[in-house]
């Protein structure tokens, strides 16, 4: 058995295709999938599964959301090993001046390349602080992600794949959801 954490793309924002959470839940048991636990609105999943085929479950589950909700919504899988690596790896550890809310975590639906990589980093005047390792963007908003110009559309676009972001504190709540129950 594989542990995934499910992060859905543009869902429940600013109104837009609302989608609620024990629904979301309800469309991952019927797909079979085990300890099933849906955190916050912004559409997170983590359940336990067999099949440890990313690509198959994530599409299996994007099929199934369109059915079921009547709007396609890209999902980035990460299993419980790979969310670890994410945060072991994370720039701004042991940073304290860099409130968990201020930091955000963009987990994109792949790797991009070294010109797209550039391409952000040259477009980027901060305040913003951004790295890219492997197929997540680290980003630390200073003024908040609110009023910020890096938006996740503009990080997409420069990356030239899609993505979905998580603030820190979501991303540590999902790491104690993934740990194993002694």
């Amino acid at each position: 058995m594989t542990t995934f954490v499910a992060l859905f793309r543009g869902i429940n924002v600013g109104g837009n295709h609302q989608v609620k959470m024990d629904a979301l839940k309800a469309l991952h048991e019927a797909l079979g999938l085990q300890g099933v636990v849906a955190y916050i609105q912004s559409g997170n999943v983590v359940f336990t599964s067999e099949d440890a085929d990313v690509a198959a479950l994530k599409k299996r589950i994007e099929e199934r959301f369109e059915q079921a909700f009547g709007f396609h919504s890209e999902v980035m899988l990460r299993t419980s090993a790979e969310l670890e690596a994410i945060i072991e790896r994370s720039p701004f550890q042991d940073q304290p001046g860099k409130e968990g809310k201020w930091v955000a975590v963009m987990f994109l639906a792949s790797s991009p390349d070294a010109a797209a990589q550039e391409a952000l980093l040259k477009a980027h005047a901060g305040p913003e602080e951004l790295f890219i390792l492997g197929q997540e963007a680290y980003i630390y908003y200073p003024d908040g992600m609110g009023r910020s110009k890096l938006s996740g559309s503009f990080v997409e676009k420069k990356l030239r794949t899609v993505g979905t972001a998580r603030n820190w504190n979501t991303v540590l709540q999902l790491q104690k959801l993934l740990q194993p129950a002694v």
